[in-house]
């Protein structure tokens, strides 16, 4: 996660006077000017970003005017002899589609900063919906308007549905042009190669979050020994040469990456020098990959300071996630008892052999389990194991074969779907797994872990999680570790079910299932 700093307009930081010894500073005192007129490039978003903005407010005039229209209709039907309560409803009918773009302009439902990406954008619809009815009550009560209360119930929410759904179609529209090239916003890396390195490889790995890296800053001087440094990536130039780096090249976003280069004073002076043009500034602290949504900024010591939340670990909300894992899986097996009766069946009469597979993982703090799933395979089939290892599919770590021969024609439906996995509610019934969780390794998996992959120990495996809604065993050894620290780190409730959300998309299209 990147942790922004905009620079333009009025949500710009005003940040204090620095006491230092920068060059051509009076008495060895920095003292931030106002951008040069002359100097300063003006601050126009790109053309497909306001074009982009305009569909989402046209967009929502439409989706007000529908509402507004079916709330009547809903409402009242056709003219009656509530004529003074239904005149004071049709006002509001007819004037939503005004009103109502007014209202999310309020709520910066339209700001760069909250849109196509993070669930911020969603937040703001229903705060402009909440808005809108503690303003609508408001004023009826003041001017004692007699407004119907089954058109405001039927109104209302009618266009939050509507303006969420509007967005979110939206929203996949423009990662579908994101993940072809096109609609990008073009971004400016800073900071060590290591370091950039790395930040260029996950910004690689989301290219449909909208932005094209074109080349990299050191953060002192560039040396010509530097230029192949960062692998694919141009080296551009110095801190000192940012400014018109961002100008010549028409440069959206600036990254700098944690360096011992980059103190608070030569921040401050770079983000008063980019003050002189249209890019915005990110910072990305060294506990963003792993603490992000743990990071807090309070005041401190007459300062404003970084705090590092806890990690979700222990306490009630385990509990409430154990309550809830149960009772789902408990639902889910009594809703696909035929289904799993059907498997059952299936399995039995095309390969001998027992139905279930029980095959040993390692779960919480390293104690070991059996897990549970529908036999794919063969009978025999690990005394091939050996004999397939040299043409393994997966990572460096994992066995991982696209065309196993060891499976059975019913076993490769299965896993392709996931349904070979549906026994493992009952290890979430028997509390050895979680519906949402890292995936439970083998011991041979676990003895090679590193410090990071650890940490995936805290918490309970699960049926599901960010490793099968990230690629599953398309993914690289890394970035399953990334995937599954992330997760122990980032663990809410709101979290799991946004995975549950998502698994369903992943089994459907059943990409990384072999």
């Amino acid at each position: 996660m990147l942790v922004s700093l905009d620079l333009g307009g009025v949500d710009s930081i005003a940040l204090p006077r620095h006491e230092g010894s920068a060059p051509g500073s009076p008495n060895g005192v920095l003292v931030p000017q106002p951008p040069d007129p002359a100097m300063a490039t003006e601050a126009k978003v790109s053309g497909w970003l306001a074009g982009y903005v305009r569909k989402l407010a046209l967009g929502d005039v439409a989706c007000a005017a529908v509402a507004g229209s079916a709330g009547l209709v809903v409402r009242f039907g056709l003219p009656d002899s509530h004529a003074g309560v239904q005149q004071a409803a049709a006002y509001l009918g007819f004037s939503l589609p005004l009103i109502w773009p007014v209202v999310m302009l309020l709520a910066r439902t339209y700001d760069q900063r909250f849109l196509w990406t993070g669930a911020e954008e969603f937040r703001r619809v229903f705060s402009a919906a909440l808005s809108l009815v503690a303003g609508l009550g408001t004023v009826s009560w003041a001017l004692k308007l007699e407004v119907a209360r089954g058109f405001v119930v039927v109104c209302l929410p009618l266009v939050t549905l509507l303006t969420l759904a509007h967005r979110f179609v939206q929203r996949r529209c423009l990662r579908r042009r994101q993940r072809q090239g096109k609609c990008t916003l073009s971004i400016l890396l800073l900071g060590q190669p290591q370091r950039i390195q790395a930040l260029h490889a996950q910004i690689n790995r989301r290219r449909d979050r909208g932005y094209r890296v074109i080349g990299w800053c050191a953060p002192a001087a560039a040396d010509a020994r530097m230029a192949r440094a960062v692998e694919g990536l141009p080296l551009l130039g110095g801190a000192d040469d940012l400014p018109e780096l961002v100008r010549r090249h028409r440069i959206d976003a600036v990254a700098a990456a944690s360096s011992p280069d980059l103190t608070g004073q030569r921040l401050r002076d770079l983000s008063w020098a980019l003050e002189e043009t249209a890019a915005t500034l990110f910072l990305a602290p060294a506990l963003a990959e792993v603490a992000g949504p743990r990071l807090r900024i309070r005041p401190a010591f007459g300062m404003p300071m970084m705090q590092v939340d806890r990690a979700e670990l222990h306490g009630h909300r385990r509990v409430l996630k154990g309550v809830f894992d149960r009772s789902v899986a408990a639902a889910i097996l009594l809703a696909f008892a035929p289904v799993i009766l059907a498997i059952t069946v299936l399995i039995k009469a095309t390969s001998r052999g027992p139905v279930f597979f029980r095959h040993e993982r390692i779960g919480r703090h390293g104690e070991p389990f059996h897990v549970l799933k529908f036999r794919t395979m063969y009978d025999g089939a690990h005394k091939r194991f050996d004999s397939l290892l040299e043409q393994s599919d997966g990572n460096a770590v994992q066995f991982k074969m696209r065309r196993d021969p060891r499976v059975t024609p019913i076993g490769r439906i299965l896993r392709r779907f996931s349904v070979d996995e549906l026994p493992q509610l009952f290890n979430v019934l028997g509390g050895s797994m979680s519906l949402v969780g890292p995936r439970p390794h083998i011991r041979r998996e676990v003895e090679q872990y590193g410090h990071d992959m650890r940490r995936r120990l805290l918490v309970k495996p699960g049926m599901t999680g960010l490793w099968q809604v990230s690629g599953r065993s398309d993914l690289s050894w890394e970035d399953s570790v990334r995937v599954d620290v992330r997760y122990v780190e980032h663990w809410s409730l709101s979290f799991d079910l946004t995975i549950l959300l998502k698994t369903v998309g992943a089994v459907l299209k059943g990409s990384g299932a072999y």
